[in-house]
């Protein structure tokens, strides 16, 4: 016969359960309206691209974990349970849940949601800017741009890892440079410093064969200052049931 779960030991998981659990739903919900209070002060509009680009999905994600993992938490402090056996499964009940929930939740945030962002961000950063003195300002055009872009700046753009836009209030002359991320990925050289090191060629030395794992070589080049270096990654053993199949 299962035995009553003792009077003190549920008092005290339904006192200080329920207090973490309203503790943990309000630091969710505090969370998501710091960023959003965050993202009204700043006005800045290329400063308001990269606090969402970089920020929103991650503080969403937090949030929603620090309130279901509340809720979950307060759920299981709401009813006496008459064994252990019942407290048990109610808890890996709601437990399992919970992380159906969370991986709908993870998928939407990092599959679906980012189109939406996609949409403010491109307003954001086409929005007209505001000079110093009050003046709309011009997006200059791809050629236009290259006159106020150094040699660094236009390489990076030459290897589609930087995209730059170049802002000119037509009336003072003053201009302003806002930095994207690129089309293709290229890594930032250690001489210059520019993002535009890219890979030129890549070479295996050593094939994988079924008991060991094989290396390819890299060869990279900075397309700015020319600068090579070169770098070794490993290749996994070949998978016997892929080569029988073949």
């Amino acid at each position: 016969m299962i035995s009553l779960i003792p009077d003190h030991i549920l008092s005290a998981w339904n006192i200080y359960g329920n207090y973490a659990a309203i503790l943990l739903m309000t630091a969710g919900i505090l969370l998501v309206i710091s960023y959003y209070l965050n993202l009204l002060i700043t006005i800045d509009k290329k400063s308001r691209y990269d606090y969402i680009n970089k920020n929103e999905i991650k503080c969403l994600w937090f949030s929603f974990l620090l309130f279901v993992i509340g809720a979950t938490l307060l759920l299981n402090t709401l009813f006496f349970p008459t064994t252990w056996l019942w407290f048990a499964v109610r808890l890996f009940l709601s437990s399992m849940m919970t992380i159906i929930i969370s991986v709908i939740v993870q998928n939407m945030l990092k599959f679906y949601f980012p189109f939406f962002i996609e949409k403010r961000l491109k307003k954001l950063r086409y929005s007209p800017r505001i000079s110093a003195d009050g003046n709309v300002m011009k997006l200059l055009s791809e050629e236009e741009e290259d006159v106020y872009l150094d040699e660094g700046m236009q390489a990076e753009e030459n290897a589609y890892s930087v995209d730059y836009d170049v802002w000119i209030d037509e009336k003072t002359g003053v201009t302003k440079i806002e930095k994207y991320n690129g089309r293709l990925r290229a890594l930032k050289c250690e001489k210059c410093n520019y993002q535009t090191l890219k890979v030129s060629k890549e070479e295996i030395i050593r094939p994988a064969t079924l008991v060991e794992e094989g290396e390819l070589i890299k060869f990279l080049i900075c397309g700015y200052c020319g600068q090579k270096s070169r770098k070794s990654h490993k290749i996994a053993k070949l998978n016997p049931k892929v080569l029988s199949t073949d």
